[in-house]
């Protein structure tokens, strides 16, 4: 769930930071990393605070966003545009600045990045012009949630480092990396997956939340319409504007969010936004209270087993 702020930064790409990177990758690699088929370290770049990977979709390849705020893939219709496509009256590309229109989809033949490859892969067809311009790089895609369900996932911001294990079968329950070989230096988090996002749960002020973690979200949000003893927490500081697909602008406040705790651990004065989540809501009423982006996802190496659904917090 990707979401552009009138905040003014630069893209972390040049050839120098890559390098080392990939020298971190190599050594963690000989420092008890299983590397194979089924794991692999992927060195990151960054634009703002997006994660970008080296993906690979039939013969385009190029940077694509980490963004498991994303049901699935999504293709830039940019470079994408002469696949053959069908369009769903009934299902809409929606996000925080509201809908955009009906989703057209189309399908690869193969998709890959490091360890993983699927075929067959159907992806929504999407103008992802606004993050380019925002950002000054070139996005070819976004790969969401689905293509990683068979995955432990650890991200490590601080050496931009993306670390994928796939999760055998056989066992499944019992699997855990070496990277989570000391219980003691984590904190363990129940998730669960709705409609393809993470959703983690928690209570402020004595109201239940339901929060989506997103890798796509460049801040942490909360819904503007929860009880006011919620924001009793939040230390308004200014209005800004957010910008979303379509170009959509809506107006929302930003402030820090206190007394937040996600499992065992509390997590400080976090950034917030607060803004009306209510077109991220299904059909059915059921809605999300806020998200938890990057400002969240970055204070510590963070986890996720998707077969087991758990979340691992470092502390």
């Amino acid at each position: 769930m990707l979401l552009a702020i009138s905040l003014s930064v630069c893209a972390e790409n040049n050839s120098d930071s890559l390098q080392k990177k990939r020298v971190i990758a190599i050594a963690e690699l000989f420092n008890g990393f299983a590397g194979g088929a089924d794991s692999c370290v992927i060195p990151f770049s960054r634009a703002g605070n997006l994660i970008l990977i080296r993906a690979k979709a039939d013969t385009i390849e190029g940077n694509f966003i980490l963004d498991t705020g994303a049901p699935g893939l999504v293709l830039n219709l940019t470079y994408f545009r002469d696949y053959p496509t069908t369009t769903d009256i009934h299902e809409e590309q929606s996000g925080i600045t509201g809908g955009v229109s009906a989703v057209k989809k189309t399908q690869v033949g193969k998709l890959s990045f490091d360890c993983v490859s699927s075929t067959a892969v159907t992806a929504d067809l999407l103008n992802l012009g606004h993050i380019e311009n925002a950002r000054g790089i070139r996005i070819f895609g976004l790969i969401g949630l689905s293509l990683l369900r068979q995955f432990e996932m650890i991200i490590d911001y601080e050496n931009s480092l993306l670390y994928l294990y796939r999760i055998p079968k056989k066992n499944a329950s019992a699997f855990k990396s070496y990277l989570l070989r000391a219980p003691s230096t984590y904190n363990t988090v129940p998730i669960e997956v709705w409609n393809n996002k993470i959703v983690t749960r928690t209570i402020i002020a004595g109201k239940k939340l339901r929060l989506i973690i997103d890798t796509g979200a460049e801040s942490n949000m909360l819904d503007s319409r929860l009880p006011n003893k919620v924001f009793e927490n939040v230390e308004v500081l200014r209005r800004i504007k957010l910008t979303g697909a379509g170009d959509k602008k809506v107006e929302a406040l930003y402030g820090n969010l206190n007394n937040l705790s996600i499992g065992d651990q509390n997590t400080g004065s976090l950034p917030v936004i607060i803004t009306n989540l209510e077109k991220t809501c299904l059909a059915d009423n059921s809605c999300i209270d806020g998200i938890l982006g990057f400002d969240f996802l970055s204070l510590h190496k963070i986890g996720f087993n998707f077969v087991n659904n758990k979340m691992f917090i470092w502390k």
